[in-house]
């Protein structure tokens, strides 16, 4: 149950990035929830290592939103790279 909470929990947090960035990403499902699961991942260690979070804490919504934005604008960058 572990594994698909968090595929739901990344396609969610995935989808809120996607809205709340500004632009055109042109993504399927699965990398929108590649995104959020990763940017969750992101999020927790970023968080482990500031001294914000503990071991088994989760990073939280907000933190992983942030996460996952930030690597939907690195993800951005490198496709539109790509597309030149």
């Amino acid at each position: 149950m572990s594994i698909i909470g968090t595929i739901v929990i990344g396609f969610i947090v995935g989808l809120i990035a996607r809205a709340l960035k500004p632009g055109n990403d042109r993504m399927g499902l699965i990398m929108t929830t590649l995104l959020g699961i990763a940017g969750a991942f992101l999020a927790r260690f970023a968080g482990q290592a500031m001294g914000l979070y503990t071991a088994g804490e989760a990073a939280g919504w907000i933190a992983s939103v942030i996460g996952a934005i930030v690597l939907l604008v690195i993800y951005g960058l490198v496709a539109g790279r790509r597309r030149v």
